[in-house]
């Protein structure tokens, strides 16, 4: 709490000294900053405020703390238009080329068109290579900039050109060697670079095993690779191994940030990232799960009006209808969850299928044996009546069964489908229980009706 009091009251220090325009004072202050804390104080400035700030600094100084905050937050193209064209073209060129071209690609593309007819001609060139590849591939998240040499060239060459490239190289901690052709066959670090003779060749020392990825790789894919080998980037390629970019580990946190965004709004059936909006948007955005789940609903309530003779049969059974559909709703999100994240992290999605199947079937069996049971002895003891007990631990058993299989099967079925899995949320998993429970349910007390009736 100290901390974010010393925070704020350092961005009110310099709130003032932007309405004071103390150019000087404020360029020395900012820029000592870190560009996230650059970041967080420009996020919080009022339109007027921008305004003066893009008058008191270079679109090169202003582009190292977009490089941090363009993942955060989705409507930057609402600041590009604050800006002069000239001004936001070249602050757009002097980003990163992977985050440049992220930030484009929510422009429409009058605007984009007018940006890259500013900009230099080569920067331009890079940026529409990178906004020709398809979202969410290596291609869209790669950067351009990076350090390459050749295999037959000593140290010292290769040193006196990674000081020449290494300023706008993105990271330098991988150099990687390509051939003639552009082709990628190796890769050398730079501490064997710093501890080799000079006079030593390059295809003496470098590593021909080079972990990369296919440009058009999912990102999810290539996240899994940089972690399975603890790498701090992968290099890119085509199809015939000529080098395209490489990806950065930060750019691949991004990438594990929103994919984990999107499993944990597919499975509550919202935008978890809805927090900073209006009520009214954020409305907008829960309704049509919630209207599209109260038709699913309906279902159930109808089932339950169909078996309306036998509740008023015996009226007991409806005591027991929420407790059922409940149970089952939690063994389905569970087993929707597993599913998802086994999914997610299985190379053998054949292997996985079955092996998920059968571990499912086996748990709510289990887990619905020791349930039913429980509830068995519960409402025996409780009603006087193990019959019903019976038939309500019975159905309980069947319907987690059903929920667990439900919740691992939709979205190995919709994964194969193309259809990313989360979208099997948990609450039309929850819906879907209710439904099969409760006629489960019914069809089993129909068959005892004779011994707790009367």
């Amino acid at each position: 709490m100290t901390e974010a009091i010393e925070i704020e009251e350092q961005f009110n220090a310099l709130r003032s000294l932007i309405h004071q325009g103390d150019i000087s004072q404020f360029r020395d202050i900012f820029l000592d900053w870190h560009v996230y804390e650059q970041g967080q104080f420009y996020l919080s400035l009022s339109d007027e405020e921008r305004q003066t700030v893009y008058s008191f600094l270079s679109p090169t100084e202003l582009a190292d703390m977009f490089d941090m905050i363009e993942e955060e937050e989705e409507d930057v193209q609402e600041y590009l238009a604050e800006m002069r064209p000239s001004y936001a073209a070249a602050m757009l060129a002097s980003m990163y080329p992977d985050n440049a071209a992220d930030i484009l690609k929510q422009l429409d593309k009058p605007t984009l068109a007018q940006y890259l007819s500013i900009m230099a001609s080569e920067k331009a060139l890079d940026l529409k290579e990178l906004l020709h590849y398809e979202d969410e591939t290596a291609g869209s998240i790669m950067t351009t900039e990076y350090v390459a040499i050749v295999a037959n060239q000593t140290i010292k060459s290769a040193l006196n050109l990674l000081k020449k490239k290494a300023k706008n190289a993105e990271i330098i901690y991988y150099i990687y060697v390509v051939d003639e052709l552009e082709r990628l066959v190796g890769v050398i670090s730079l501490r064997d670079l710093l501890v080799g003779e000079d006079d030593e060749m390059i295809e003496t020392l470098m590593n021909e095993r080079v972990i990369s990825v296919k440009v058009a790789d999912d990102q999810e894919d290539v996240a899994q690779v940089i972690r399975d080998y603890d790498l701090l980037a992968v290099p890119v390629i085509d199809y015939e191994d000529n080098l395209l970019g490489i990806i950065t580990v930060d750019d691949i946190i991004d990438v594990i940030d929103d994919e984990a965004t999107s499993d944990y709004s597919g499975l509550a059936g919202v935008n978890v990232d809805e927090t900073t909006e209006n009520p009214l948007k954020a409305s907008s955005k829960r309704l049509p799960w919630l209207i599209t789940l109260l038709f699913l609903g309906m279902s159930t309530a109808t089932l339950i009006n169909h078996y309306e003779v036998l509740i008023s049969e015996a009226s007991i059974l409806a005591v027991f209808i929420s407790l059922i559909t409940g149970t089952a709703g939690n063994a389905g999100t569970q087993s929707l969850a597993v599913a998802v994240r086994r999914l997610a992290v299985s190379d053998d999605k054949d292997e996985s299928f079955f092996k998920l199947v059968i571990s499912e079937l086996l748990t709510g069996l289990l887990t619905g044996l020791i349930t039913g049971l429980v509830i068995f002895i519960v409402v025996g003891f409780w009603k006087h009546n193990f019959i019903l007990g019976f038939v309500i631990g019975i159905a309980m058993l069947c319907a987690i069964i059903v929920a667990n299989l439900a919740g691992s099967l939709i979205p190995m079925l919709m994964e194969r489908l193309g259809f990313d899995p989360a979208v099997a949320s948990g609450p039309f998993i929850t819906t879907l229980s209710d439904l099969t429970s409760v006629l489960i349910y019914f069809n089993i007390a129909g068959l005892f009706m004779n011994f707790f009736v009367g």
